[in-house]
């Protein structure tokens, strides 16, 4: 499996790229969790980025889009 490189749109990670594992028809997955990097703020402060795959755009270029924000844990 590979990867394919994806642009995040919406949230906290707007305009980040990153790449993703590819699925088998070469798209990233369908919903990707961004989990907020746990640094010096409590745990109760991080949480976790929902994120839902879209069609690639007329360069070809994957996007992800935005869909919400959960407490630690409560999307998986």
């Amino acid at each position: 499996m590979g990867e394919v490189s994806v642009r995040f749109l919406g949230g906290p990670a707007h305009d980040l790229v990153r790449a993703l594992p590819a699925g088998p028809d070469g798209g990233p997955p369908e919903r990707w969790i961004m989990r907020h990097p746990r640094g010096d703020e409590p745990v109760e402060g991080v949480a976790d980025h929902l994120y839902e795959r879209e069609q690639p755009d007329v360069t070809g270029a994957w996007t992800m889009r935005y869909v919400r924000t959960d407490p630690l844990g409560v999307t998986e």
